[in-house]
């Protein structure tokens, strides 16, 4: 999957709306009303009103099971960047649990409303501020079908429809990896470098390792780059950065990850700091067909 584009994100949602465990280290669960900060050491999500505390295992504690990608450049990546990427996604729900997932719903930055079947890779993208309805299915990237509604009317010219559509592809990419950049961290066309460890993180203020992502041939930008600031205890990024260019010493963006909660055995952050909301979230086994077929 490529990255969001950046200068996507200002146009369409900002400026114009807008690994191998180590042998022996189990980890063992119990339950807490204290809170939801873990003690040093300590991994958790939350559950209802309950936090599930995870005993810390020595770093790196990936399970070596999150797949890449075809095209994720393993031999240029640093293998402790892979098995801190591992570990991420262990402690955001795991693998197995994000592939199984089917729909997620979310509302993005309070500009536009996404119902997403990943399964079957089809998205509804609602836009008020245009009175837009996109239902778009991107099974084939190269070939997009699906339909439009502007204005209470359908698009049926052929060329505007493949405007639109490739529209709503962008709209979708951006959007989506905002959300779930987490289980992507060995998309095809990534580089992943371990960036050592700061005792405290921009936004967190946490000690936190750090995972640098840089992008080969894919999407429109792909000289650009992420700096993930990953919480020694938890796993959980506490920030990121987005850097247009690699080589740049300044992020061009940089938000918190906060707002994390259990979602049917994936973990998703929903507060990236002010306006930036990606709430509410849900995900579910089951929606009508009708979402992404009929306006």
């Amino acid at each position: 999957m490529k990255p969001f584009l950046f200068l996507l994100l200002l146009a369409l949602a900002i400026g114009t709306s807008s690994c191998d465990q180590p042998a022996g280290d189990t980890a063992e669960v119990v339950t807490s009303d204290t809170g939801d900060t873990p003690k040093p050491g300590e991994k958790f999500m939350k559950d209802g009103v309950k936090t599930i505390i995870l005993e810390a295992q020595p770093w790196p504690v990936g399970d070596g099971d999150y797949p890449a990608a075809e095209g994720f450049n393993a031999t240029a990546s640093d293998e402790k960047a892979i098995r801190l990427a591992d570990s991420i996604v262990k402690y955001h729900g795991g693998w197995e649990a994000y592939a199984n997932t089917r729909y997620i719903t979310w509302n993005f930055f309070g500009a536009r409303q996404l119902s997403w079947d990943k399964q079957e890779k089809r998205v509804r993208i609602e836009v008020p501020k245009d009175n837009t309805l996109y239902l778009l299915d991107f099974s084939d990237e190269e070939n997009l079908t699906g339909r439009v509604r502007r204005f209470g009317e359908e698009v049926t010219d052929a060329d505007s429809l493949a405007i639109f559509l490739n529209k709503a592809h962008s709209i979708w990419i951006n959007d989506s990896y905002w959300l779930v950049q987490q289980f992507k961290l060995k998309d095809s066309g990534v580089t992943l470098k371990f960036g050592g460890e700061v005792r405290i993180d921009p936004q967190g203020k946490r000690p936190c390792y750090l995972l640098d992502m840089t992008f080969e041939e894919v999407g429109d930008t792909p000289g650009n780059k992420y700096r993930l600031y990953v919480d020694k205890a938890t796993y959980r990024i506490n920030t990121w950065q987005f850097f247009r260019n690699a080589t740049d010493e300044e992020p061009a963006m940089e938000t918190p990850w906060n707002g994390y909660l259990p979602y049917e055995g994936i973990v998703l952050s929903g507060d990236r700091g002010g306006r930036f909301q990606l709430g509410p979230i849900s995900v579910n086994a089951t929606l009508s067909e009708k979402i992404f077929t009929e306006f």
